[in-house]
């Protein structure tokens, strides 16, 4: 899910800020988890745009470039949409066990 935040929430410098969610599964291990950042779009001196990552107040690097696992630090990490860690978790309680 994307939202762009009112004008109260720029910081410094900051055009624009949207915020972003995004799910996680690693492949090595099959750990999944989920993330919001708040993504701050800037232009520098030059004129060129960049986008800064932040989660929890602290400029963090981009979940695209080569993401890394929170249970087992590898890098084999599939990014998904929003939510669909939480439903995969929600249909393993929900669904029958196997005979």
């Amino acid at each position: 899910m994307t939202e762009i935040t009112g004008q109260a929430a720029l910081r410094a410098g900051a055009t624009a800020v949207v915020d972003e969610s995004y799910s996680f599964a690693c492949m090595r291990c099959g750990y999944g988890w989920e993330q919001s950042y708040e993504i701050e779009h800037h232009t520098d001196a030059e004129g060129h745009e960049f986008v800064m990552y932040v989660v929890d107040g602290q400029v963090v690097p981009s979940p695209l470039n080569r993401p890394t696992c929170q249970n087992c630090d590898g890098h084999l990490v599939r990014i998904l949409g929003a939510g669909r860690v939480a439903s995969a978790h929600d249909a393993e309680l929900t669904s029958a066990p196997l005979p």
